[in-house]
C-alpha cells in the first residue's frame, strides 16, 4: 500500500476540516445543544424516565448517533464530490494510488472528523446531564464502526451525486428520518406492537440500540443483532465501492 499517498489525501482532508471549523465543528455542536435544551428540558418535564433511565440522559446516544451519521455522510460525500465538480479527480486517478488507497484516505479522514465531533458532543452532554457509561470500550467501538460505515456510504453518495442538490438528498430525505424513527428519542417498546414490528425493519434501530446498550446496559434489540447489522451494512458499502471502481460507474462519465 502507498502509505504516502494515503497520508497526503488524509492530511489534505483534515486540513480542510480545520480551515472550516465554524461549519464543520461549531454548527453540529450548537445544533445538538439545542436538541438537549428542547428535548431534555421541555419533554423531560413530561417524560421523567424511560425504562428507568432519566429522559435527558436517555436521548444522549440517539443525539450522538444522529450527528455522527449525518456528519460522516456529509464529510465523505463532499470530500470526493468536490474534486469531481472542479475536475481535479482525474489527477487523483492518474496518480500512483489505487482505489483502496483513495478510499482509505477519504473515508479515514471523514470518519476521523465525525469521531471528533461525536466525542465533543458526548463531552457537551455531560454539561446537561449526569452520565455513567457502563461499557466505555463498547461505546467507543460502536462509535468508530458507525463513523466508518456511514463514511463509506457518504463516499458512495459523493460518487453518485451529479450536483449539490443530490449530494444532500440522501442525508435529508433518508438518513435523518430513519434516525428520528429509529428510537433516538424514545424506546420502541413504547410503541404499539404493530409499530414495534415495523421499526425492526429500520436498520438504524439496531445501531442506536447497540450504542444505547453501551451507555446504560439496556437495549431494544440484542447486542449481537446490533453488531451483525452494522457489520452487514459496512460489508455492503465496501462491496459496492469495489464494484464502482471495477466498472467505472459514475467515474468514467
Amino acid at each position: 500500500m502507498n502509505f504516502q499517498g494515503v497520508r497526503a489525501i488524509y492530511t489534505f482532508e483534515m486540513a480542510r476540516f480545520f480551515r472550516t471549523l465554524l461549519q464543520s465543528f461549531l454548527s453540529p455542536v450548537i445544533s445538538t445543544s439545542l436538541y438537549f435544551v428542547v428535548f431534555g428540558t421541555a419533554l423531560a418535564s413530561r417524560i421523567e424516565t424511560v425504562d428507568g433511565i432519566e429522559y435527558a440522559a436517555f436521548i444522549v446516544p440517539g443525539l450522538i448517533m444522529l450527528t455522527v451519521m449525518t456528519q460522516s455522510i456529509a464529510n465523505a460525500s463532499f470530500g470526493i464530490y468536490f474534486p469531481k465538480f472542479i475536475g481535479t479527480v482525474y489527477e487523483l486517478f492518474s496518480a500512483p494510488v489505487n482505489f483502496l488507497e483513495i478510499v482509505v484516505g477519504y473515508v479515514g479522514a471523514a470518519a476521523t472528523k465525525s469521531l471528533i465531533i461525536g466525542l465533543i458532543i458526548l463531552a457537551t452532554a455531560f454539561l446537561f446531564v449526569d452520565l455513567d457509561i457502563q461499557h466505555p470500550m463498547a461505546m467507543l467501538c460502536f462509535l468508530v464502526l458507525t463513523c466508518l460505515s456511514f463514511s463509506l456510504l457518504g463516499f458512495i453518495i459523493g460518487i453518485w451525486a451529479g450536483n449539490f442538490e443530490q449530494l444532500n438528498l440522501v442525508p435529508l430525505l433518508v438518513v435523518t428520518p430513519l434516525v428520528f424513527l429509529g428510537g433516538s428519542f424514545y424506546s420502541i417498546s413504547m410503541l404499539p406492537q404493530i409499530w414495534q414490528t415495523v421499526s425492526l425493519f429500520n436498520p438504524v434501530v439496531y445501531l442506536i440500540s447497540g450504542f444505547r446498550w453501551a451507555f446504560f446496559g439496556q437495549a431494544d434489540v440484542s447486542i449481537g443483532l446490533s453488531l451483525g447489522a452494522i457489520g452487514l451494512f459496512t460489508l455492503g458499502c465496501m462491496t459496492f465501492i469495489w464494484w464502482i471502481f471495477k466498472t467505472g460507474w459514475r467515474i468514467r462519465s
